[in-house]
């Protein structure tokens, strides 16, 4: 191998690794921007919405995060954005704007998932046994880490339940009682664990979830 073409090959393995994880800023980014834009909504109409470029936003950052994980090779992110992806997908139909979008872009994301975690599992490009791999982790520390992200899962899952018993997409309060406790085992997990990405998305998620809980229990109260 000569020199230019050792040079190419790593200016092109930069060039991946700046992409790929640019993927994953530019999907927190994303997560936290809907957060504030459903915040600065509620804080304007003095109740709690459930407004469609909340769920836009969602989707797009879900889609950025779940190519993260594949590039990466990270089952575990995938898996985890899988469960919420359709959530997200089934509330903008909610909206009654899903079929408002082109058929091929549909289409396009709504198999994507399913697709490549099938790639993935075929090529042998992600190795499952990886969820369940500690490093360096107590155990506590790892039920406690685990059940936080559980928690903050099914928050989702709960709101996709209570929207679909009512035909509506909304964020009721148990969404939000659900956000915030997962969120502060989170939170003290990135403190136990030093991770200040962690820290800094659940430091502004917690007060917003809290905010959200008082103007929802204002607003009912007030009817």
């Amino acid at each position: 191998m000569n020199y230019f073409t050792a040079a190419a090959l790593f200016s092109s393995e930069k060039f991946f690794t700046y992409f790929t994880f640019g993927l994953g800023f530019l999907a927190q980014i994303l997560f936290s921007s809907r957060m504030i834009i459903q915040w600065i909504s509620a804080e304007k109409n003095k109740r709690v919405t459930s407004d469609l470029i909340f769920w836009q936003v969602s989707l797009a950052a879900s889609f950025f995060l779940f190519t993260y994980g594949y590039l990466r090779h990270d089952f575990s992110i995938m898996l985890g954005q899988f469960i919420t992806y359709y959530i997200y997908i089934r509330n903008i139909q909610l909206h009654n704007a899903w079929m408002k979008y082109h058929a091929l872009f549909r289409y396009f994301v709504y198999f994507f998932p399913v697709v490549a975690i099938g790639f993935s599992l075929w090529n042998g490009a992600i190795d499952v046994r990886k969820l369940f791999g500690r490093e360096n982790i107590s155990l506590w520390l790892l039920i406690w880490g685990s059940f936080g992200q559980v928690l903050f899962t099914m928050r989702f899952v709960y709101q996709w339940v209570y929207s679909e018993k009512i035909k509506k997409s909304e964020l009721p309060m148990g969404f939000w009682i659900l956000s915030l406790a997962g969120s502060l085992l989170i939170f003290v997990y990135s403190i136990i664990r030093k991770d200040p990405v962690l820290f800094a998305g659940h430091c502004m998620g917690i007060i917003i979830y809290i905010r959200n809980c008082i103007i929802l229990r204002k607003s009912t109260h007030a009817k």
